[in-house]
């Protein structure tokens, strides 16, 4: 082991954690911006009202145009936003086209996606197209073709893609991307992480019929909604900022949680209780790096469990396990015998995010106030133009889990390629820093 240059990489680390921080604060959060930001946000259901109440925290968030193909939900959210701002919002709805319109307007700068995720892309592009930002739900394409779509259209219209991937932006997420980049762990080696929640209700909707995730489940089987896990770990790992996924392989259990479940519910003769699902119970996808790390990802919607991201990160001198939100550091002598917990090490590290707009954020709700965070970083890169944090490489890497699970499941777990979607720039982008926007 080259003791100088670890030695010179950690005083690197912590200089630049310093001047970062410094640099952050120095600008002060808190100040007025200046100018408003125009947006218009298409999908206004549950998710969708949900984001919005969280950006009309912000007095510089000015929402002009709303659109949702049920005319109901787009008028909850036009009234939602006058209450609010005491302006009336243009309302699109009623029609699967409607919000081609909304796209087309002059007088937005962004345009806020919380849709099917089979419109996710489509919606996207169409907004890089008319010279507006995106920021979209995730995952922000279900296909190899459409991440790649993304890729190619942001370039081509030099307009930045941000997904909204708000656990990047969790408390304790950040204050591990800070001890990463001081080297607390040392080389990052693994990590594991997965959406495991009970999702089964929302399959059918009250006249018993199948919601459009349900309509997934019956067509699709592999790892629908990778983000939520791989989206940290991929950061603390520098994915297209250093290193980058090449290969995957993936497979899944038979189908058996939601007809059980559709049986219970609806009774055994019921249609959907007699429906064939595609959708394996537990799907579990490997992924290897090019500097050869590697990454367990899980995708558990359809069976009975409480709700868990895991997010192990496995470093040479330690791990931390968010199940349980404990971790173990190895101590000279002693190794890591021992489990702690991880609170204290919020306190010992805390995220300059955080620490400047932490108390507004968790006061916001919002995903443990994530996404008030996450709405910062958006409205400050729309309004510098420039690429947020989660850029239009990590929304397509992120997001290809899905294309390439759906294709090594049906291929018996078959090892596919990984795209490089950035065309060989990881392997002089910079790790991404403690506080970039």
């Amino acid at each position: 082991m080259n003791t100088r240059l670890t030695v010179t990489r950690r005083r690197f680390l912590q200089t630049s954690f310093v001047a970062t921080a410094a640099l952050t604060m120095g600008r002060g959060f808190a100040q007025a911006p200046t100018r408003p930001v125009r947006l218009g946000m298409i999908g206004t259901g549950n998710r969708g009202l949900s984001l919005l109440h969280t950006l009309l925290l912000f007095p510089e968030a000015d929402v002009r145009a709303v659109c949702d193909l049920l005319p109901d939900h787009a008028q909850s959210a036009a009234r939602m936003i006058e209450q609010r701002t005491q302006r009336r919002p243009e309302v699109y709805a009623g029609d699967e086209l409607a919000w081609e319109k909304l796209v087309a307007r002059a007088d937005l700068d962004a345009v806020i996606i919380a849709t099917p995720w089979d419109w996710h892309t489509r919606m996207a592009t169409a907004a890089m197209r008319a010279g507006k930002y995106p920021g979209v739900e995730v995952p922000a394409a279900i296909s190899t073709r459409e991440c790649w779509d993304l890729v190619r259209t942001s370039e081509r219209t030099g307009i930045p893609c941000m997904m909204l991937e708000n656990v990047c932006y969790f408390e304790r997420v950040l204050t591990l991307l800070r001890m990463v980049r001081e080297g607390v762990f040392g080389e990052v080696l693994h990590c594991e992480a997965g959406y495991q929640h009970d999702c089964r209700s929302l399959m059918f909707d009250a006249q018993d019929k199948l919601t459009w995730r349900g309509l997934h489940s019956v067509a699709m089987n592999g790892n629908l909604y990778p983000t939520h896990g791989l989206g940290p770990a991929a950061q603390w790992m520098n994915i297209n900022r250093g290193d980058r996924f090449v290969t995957l392989t993936s497979m899944s259990t038979p189908a058996r949680g939601l007809k059980h479940y559709a049986a219970q519910e609806l009774g055994p003769d019921h249609k959907l209780a007699r429906l064939d699902y595609v959708q394996g119970d537990v799907n579990t996808t490997l992924l290897k790096t090019a500097r050869g790390m590697t990454v367990t990802l899980y995708y558990s919607t359809l069976a009975p469990r409480p709700y868990d991201l895991i997010l192990r990160l496995q470093g040479v001198n330690g791990i931390y396990l968010d199940t349980n939100q404990t971790i173990s550091l190895e101590q000279p002598g002693k190794g890591a015998e021992q489990w702690e917990p991880f609170a204290p090490y919020l306190q010992k590290y805390p995220h300059p995010l955080w620490r400047t707009l932490g108390a507004a954020a968790a006061k916001s709700g919002g995903h443990e106030g994530a996404e008030y965070l996450m709405f910062h970083d958006f409205l400050k890169s729309v309004r510098n133009k420039a690429p947020g944090p989660q850029d239009v490489y990590d929304a397509a890497a992120w997001s290809a889990v899905v294309g390439l699970s759906l294709e090594s499941v049906a291929r018996g777990g078959k090892l596919v390629e990984f795209p490089d979607f950035t065309r060989g720039k990881w392997k002089t982008t910079p790790p991404l820093p403690v506080y970039a926007a």
